[in-house]
């Protein structure tokens, strides 16, 4: 079979097309054929090396996959042949990720997958959606009527936040890097858009919410010129909640507004499966939808990296197995 593999961290030519013998499911595993892979900006730290922590050199990059049940590894129940499922939960370890045409995973990790969802939907809607839920109502609580800010706001899971909260009742407003990124947000239920390199986000946030700040601010992105402006949106009792730093990491914190207007900072790496499940009742009536840049052969995978570092999509790049 295919997969993508690496030897040595580094740019992404490290990223090699190859061939590896084909899985077998062992007790308790499910052999699962893929159909959608979903890639994603930590992809991009894990193969350069700066990510928390490394796999033992080769391996298969990837965590995020859907398609359908090829075998079944003895003792598992519940799950059939042909079955359509999406990968949840799955971290790589040296046993290798999921860039690859079959994978053999825990048959914990294999879910349905509704049969009015595309696998490339699927990829996308289990993926950053729950930890868009997750963000939003397990931990901002967000409350019809409130006002919210994301930033990033067509990125993969800036995208879901706007969705979701617009879904909640909240007022979104979306922060974004471009005026055609901003009247993208709008098209998926932004209620108003802020270019903040242009444009002065506190001003017009204040402006918007008649000089009270957001009530919540989704800030996915750790980007020290940005992140100050965002926290200083926050209204009297705001919270902030922020699940990525591939805008660098480290941001000042203006300790004195922390205390005195009593805000939130509130971590909200990793999902829960209930909120995996939100988010596919949420997509099976309508309320919400797969935002999809374009789909890429895995062949492309290095392509395919190379346009996420340089920030030039929009929403999620799937590869495709199967495609030439």
């Amino acid at each position: 079979m295919k997969a993508i593999q690496i030897s040595r961290t580094g740019g992404a030519e490290v990223l090699d097309y190859v061939d590896l013998p084909m899985p077998e499911p062992a007790a308790g595993e499910v052999l699962v054929k893929a159909e959608a892979i979903g890639m994603n900006y930590f992809d991009t730290m894990i193969r350069t090396g700066r990510y928390r922590w490394m796999p033992k050199l080769p391996f298969v990059l990837g965590n995020e996959m859907s398609g359908h049940v090829a075998a079944l590894g003895p003792g598992v129940r519940g799950l059939k042949v042909g079955q359509k499922v999406f990968i949840a939960g799955y971290e790589i370890g040296n046993r290798g990720g999921l860039y690859a045409e079959y994978v053999a995973v825990p048959a914990g990790n294999a879910f349905k997958l509704p049969d009015n969802i595309a696998y490339a939907d699927g990829s996308v809607i289990t993926r950053h959606f729950p930890m868009a839920f997750n963000q939003l109502t397990s931990k901002a609580d967000v409350k019809p009527g409130e006002w919210v800010l994301v930033m990033g706001a067509t990125g993969a899971l800036g995208n879901c936040c706007v969705q979701v909260a617009k879904m909640l009742g909240a007022k979104v407003i979306a922060g974004a890097g471009a005026d055609e990124r901003v009247e993208l947000a709008k098209s998926y239920g932004a209620d108003f858009g802020i270019n903040y390199r242009k444009q002065d986000l506190l001003e017009e946030v204040l402006s918007l919410t008649g000089d009270q700040g957001v009530d919540v601010v989704c800030e996915n992105i750790s980007d020290p010129t940005l992140w100050a402006r965002a926290f200083n949106s926050l209204a009297i009792n705001g919270r902030m909640v922020t699940a990525g730093a591939h805008g660098g990491g480290t941001v000042t914190l203006d300790m004195k507004r922390l205390y005195m207007r009593r805000l939130r900072i509130i971590g909200t790496a990793g999902t829960n499966v209930p909120d995996v499940y939100k988010a596919l009742d949420a997509a099976g009536q309508g309320r919400i939808r797969a935002i999809i840049d374009r789909i890429m052969p895995l062949r492309e995978a290095a392509a395919a990296h190379r346009i996420v570092e340089k920030n030039q999509i929009s929403g999620k790049i799937i590869l495709d197995p199967m495609a030439s």
